[in-house]
């Protein structure tokens, strides 16, 4: 009994292998505004200055 119920519901989903063209365009616009919005996040002053100094920082250890 299981084994067809899963055998029926692994035949359903089977067809539908990968996303379409309108996914793929859905996807790939999140992924741009994603990035648009870590961009202008790092963008800011604080983080700027945050980073500039560790970078300071790192490059200034002796060893």
């Amino acid at each position: 009994m299981l084994q067809r119920i899963l055998g029926r519901v692994l035949a359903t989903t089977r067809g539908d292998d990968g996303m379409s063209t309108a996914e793929y365009a859905i996807g790939t616009i999140a992924a741009a505004a994603f990035a648009a919005v870590l961009y202008a996040i790092v963008k800011g002053d604080g983080i700027m200055s945050a980073l500039t100094s560790l970078i300071n920082r790192a490059l200034s250890v002796n060893f």
